[in-house]
């Protein structure tokens, strides 16, 4: 399994080498379904299938604002977002595309440090 996740991760790698700002390469929807389901069956091997929330956590968020926005603009009539998902917010605010996306990143390793540092509790 630790070769395995070093390939996966050694992949990935390389595909953001060359997915880096302008972009030469894309994922698209094949390569995403099959990175989630390697993550999913990786949790499910070590029995840690609750740390797939926290790892996801960017992905969580995005997910949750839509949700929040569409329950709260059929209550209320009014938006609790500029737009969502949330990082169309932040580009509504004024934020380059940059600026979110290097946040979200600097997010999403907060996130999966945490999600490393919880593997050893039961």
């Amino acid at each position: 399994m630790t070769v395995y996740c070093g390939a996966l991760i050694g992949s990935c790698l390389g595909f953001l080498w060359f997915n880096s700002n302008p972009a030469r390469v894309f994922m698209g929807d094949t390569g995403a379904l099959a990175l989630g389901g390697v993550l999913g069956g990786l949790a499910l091997l070590i029995k840690k299938e609750i740390l797939l929330v926290i790892v996801g956590g960017v992905f969580v968020m995005e997910a949750a604002s839509v949700i929040i926005q569409v329950l709260y603009y059929k209550a209320t009539r009014r938006r609790v977002f500029r737009m969502a998902p949330l990082h169309h917010h932040f580009e509504l605010k004024g934020w380059p595309e940059q600026q979110v996306v290097v946040r979200f990143w600097i997010i999403g390793i907060i996130f999966a440090l945490v999600t490393l540092s919880t593997l050893k509790i039961r």
